[in-house]
């Protein structure tokens, strides 16, 4: 009397359904698939293999005169001496292959978010049926990503980074609809009574308005491709992540430690040095104007 008649569950039933759909589209979409994990590689693996070539003082002093362009001196010395903790910790070569993983997800979330996000801003319809998907998105567990990956593109590097750019898209989709829409109307309008194109339009005169909204949105979603790190570890995209993994299967509480600060270290540089280049870009435009 208390409990749902046994006879009308179907979750079950569905559940099969849905491994029935999954395992048609790995053998028929194989070729398709394929051609993914060959382009997501041949992005990744020279980008990891460059990045790991690099003397480790090098890397320092590039990221630290990175820091004060984009921040400032002080900030500058403070991610050099951050990524030289990093260094003594024993842990540099595999922040390199966390940073390699984190940038291709992030390349390939402007490559895939750019587009999607100038067609939700120029189209009221395609705006309205992106902002349930991305709201699922956004609110869908992160370890939810793992499954597909690993179905369609089994373990290894490719899964984990796809897993990371599907999970960390929708910032620099919705930044960049926002920034456009916000452009000053009579800006636009102005664009157009001199007889410009929508193309040029948009080339010329929203993109660089909105640029640092796009670039804020760009700074989430290098955020969010790290606090995926750790998670996509568990299906082989190692870095500083698979220490935190390795550090919670073995109950080694400091190796977990070292590997979780790296991480926090990793995500404070790339987060000011974004902030930064979002606030470069501001400032240009102001003066400009």
């Amino acid at each position: 009397m208390f409990d749902f008649p046994e006879t009308l569950v179907i979750g079950r039933s569905i559940s099969k359904w849905i491994d029935r759909v999954v395992d048609w589209v790995v053998v028929n979409w194989d070729p398709f698939f394929s051609a993914i994990n060959i382009g997501v590689l041949r992005i990744l693996v020279p980008f990891q293999e460059f990045l790991q070539w690099l003397p480790w003082w090098f890397v320092i002093i590039m990221v630290g005169l990175l820091a004060w362009r984009m921040v400032s001196v002080k900030f500058g010395i403070v991610a050099a001496g951050l990524l030289l903790v990093v260094s003594f910790l024993g842990l540099l070569d595999l922040a390199m292959i966390t940073l390699a993983i984190v940038l291709t997800a992030a390349l390939l979330c402007v490559v895939i978010g750019l587009p999607v996000g100038i067609a939700a801003a120029k189209s009221n319809r395609v705006d309205s049926i992106m902002r349930p998907v991305l709201d699922s998105m956004q609110t869908m567990p992160s370890f939810v990503y793992l499954i597909p990956a690993v179905m369609l593109f089994g373990l290894g590097k490719t899964p984990a980074v796809m897993a990371t750019m599907i999970y960390a898209l929708p910032p620099i989709i919705r930044l960049t609809n926002l920034g456009i829409r916000q452009v000053d109307p009579s800006v636009v309008e102005a664009g157009r009574a001199s007889g410009t194109t929508s193309w040029q339009l948009l080339r010329k005169i929203q993109i660089p308005l909105a640029m640092p909204t796009i670039l804020a949105g760009l700074n989430q979603t290098i955020m969010m491709a790290l606090a995926m790190v750790v998670i996509a570890s568990m299906i082989g995209a190692r870095g500083l992540g698979i220490e935190v993994l390795n550090g919670i299967n073995r109950l080694e509480v400091g190796r977990g430690f070292l590997g979780g600060i790296s991480i926090v270290f990793l995500a404070v540089i790339l987060d000011r040095i974004s902030q930064g280049f979002a606030s470069r870009k501001s400032q240009t435009r102001s003066i400009s104007g």
